[in-house]
């Protein structure tokens, strides 16, 4: 943890000098993807010495399978060996190094770059086998037509500013930024017209980082003072089940889960923090002028910490994860794409059994809690007054129900959690079942339609749009296709 964080402090700092030293203005792509893939590998040996060839090895063997396999069936290939690859990696750091343990934890990085390498394989996939029409408007505007070079491949993947936490970009987002063309175009995604005030501005991220280096010492503090004294073991304390009434045990399971939270947060705002420093990460201007440093942020503490449903709780937690899930597996998947959208998360998190206790249950959850707000809700909504008391109850009703989920998560082990749920006569799950045997759920359509009965305006525009890119593609000499693909980029985020 210690390797950890003083890398990290490294990479802020390497991070300034890269913006101020590095410029786009000053220095070639080829110089940015050179300097920011070695920083990364450098922090990768230094944080967990030679561990870091696993990240390496696995980025090359997935270039390698792209390049052999072709466009037509990379994507699966590529998925299945870095996933499997993650997969073995974790299960001989669990099972044969250290079990419960994190010290030497490589996996961590690995499960950012097992995104990155499957998410850029599925967008090749999309943008030079599959047919525009076929595509999903997100996915049309994510898709990559041209294959990248080893150089910007390693650097998306190993660059220094995300190989320790992350956070997850597109590949896209990525390469617009070493090559300096995101600021001038980001205007005019975010106002939706060319506008000449702030075209040509390099706006500065030291507002942004100023701001999330105060949450991460915020985090950071009360991780150290308050988690230690609520730990989340204290749930299944035997004296503390046979002692305390079931509003205390609950009070207590909120609070304790609550107070383990930061240390994300920690993590996930500084990671943020570091790219914003290089540069990167700038969504655009809202119409007041006002610059927005959240492309590719992970969290939002305030909607994470007042959700009153269980999907505003995932929609705002590990947020590139989640739109990972959703673009190679929940929108992709033929059949049971929420079971199948938590399987895959399960793996991809690890070994531990407490990790797929804790996602076999947030199916359970995410079920039932979209049944009773598609069936109820509508009752509550039209009085001011009746829509906050609604509000009150749905949100300690959602934060009881993350809590008692995710306990497995936190204790590993099968014993533990089980010890856990059968002191509360596993009545969250039972209550799950009841409610989706009482009220129907609703089929959620996907694909295509579902877009474009959405947003038929600005589905049709590009429609409209990937007719003239069809056949001429350039990622850099055509100013008007950058402007209209970062547009429906910024439209797909806003979905």
């Amino acid at each position: 943890q210690v390797n950890f964080v003083v890398c990290q402090l490294f990479a802020l700092l390497a991070a300034i000098w890269f913006r101020t030293y590095l410029h786009s203005s000053k220095t070639s792509p080829f110089i940015r993807h050179v300097v920011a893939t070695l920083l990364g590998l450098y922090l990768a040996l230094f944080c967990f010495g030679w561990y870091a060839l696993h990240f390496v090895i696995q980025s090359g063997i997935s270039y390698y399978i792209m390049i052999i396999i072709g466009v037509e069936n990379m994507h699966k290939y590529c998925f299945v060996f870095a996933l499997g690859y993650l997969t073995v990696c974790q299960i001989t750091r669990v099972y044969i190094f250290d079990y419960g343990q994190y010290s030497a934890d490589f996996s961590g990085p690995m499960m950012i770059i097992t995104q990155k390498i499957t998410s850029l394989a599925f967008e090749i996939h999309d943008g030079m086998f599959r047919k525009n029409e076929d595509l999903t408007p997100s996915q049309r505007c994510l898709a990559v037509r041209r294959m990248p070079s080893l150089l910007e491949y390693l650097s998306y993947n190993c660059n220094f500013m995300g190989i320790l936490a992350g956070p997850l970009c597109s590949y896209k987002d990525y390469i617009t930024f070493i090559e300096g063309r995101s600021y001038q175009l980001q205007q005019s995604e975010a106002n939706g017209k060319e506008d000449t005030k702030y075209e040509q501005t390099d706006p500065s991220p030291n507002i942004a980082v100023a701001q999330k280096l105060l949450i991460c010492g915020l985090s950071l503090l009360f991780h150290m003072t308050i988690t230690k004294t609520l730990p989340v073991e204290y749930n299944i304390d035997d004296n503390f089940r046979a002692t305390a009434s079931w509003p205390v045990r609950f009070f207590y399971l909120y609070v304790s889960l609550m107070a383990a939270r930061p240390k994300y947060y920690f993590a996930w705002t500084l990671a943020d923090a570091i790219n914003n420093a290089a540069g990167f990460g700038f969504r655009g201007y809202d119409k007041n002028g006002v610059t927005h440093w959240d492309l590719i942020s992970n969290l939002r503490i305030q909607q994470i910490e007042f959700s009153t449903s269980f999907k505003m709780f995932l929609d705002n937690w590990n947020i590139q994860t989640a739109l990972w899930l959703k673009r190679v597996c929940y929108e992709r998947a033929t059949f049971s794409p929420t079971i199948q959208t938590f399987i895959l998360s399960a793996i991809w998190h690890g070994v531990y059994p407490g990790y797929y206790l804790t996602f076999l249950t947030g199916v359970l959850m995410t079920l039932a809690a979209r049944a009773i707000r598609n069936n109820i809700r509508h009752y509550f909504v039209e009085s001011p007054a009746v829509k906050l008391c609604y509000d009150i109850v749905t949100w300690m009703a959602t934060q009881v129900a993350i809590s008692y989920t995710v306990v497995p998560f936190v204790l590993l082990s099968v014993k533990p959690s089980f010890t856990f749920y059968s002191s509360c006569y596993f009545c969250l799950h039972i209550a799950s079942i009841l409610v989706l045997l009482v009220f129907p759920l609703k089929r959620t359509q996907k694909g295509s339609k579902k877009h474009e009965s959405v947003q038929p305006v600005w589905s049709k525009k590009l429609e409209e749009e990937s007719l003239l890119q069809k056949n001429n593609y350039s990622t850099t000499n055509n100013s008007f296709s950058q402007k209209q693909e970062i547009t429906c980029r910024y439209q797909a985020l806003k979905q």
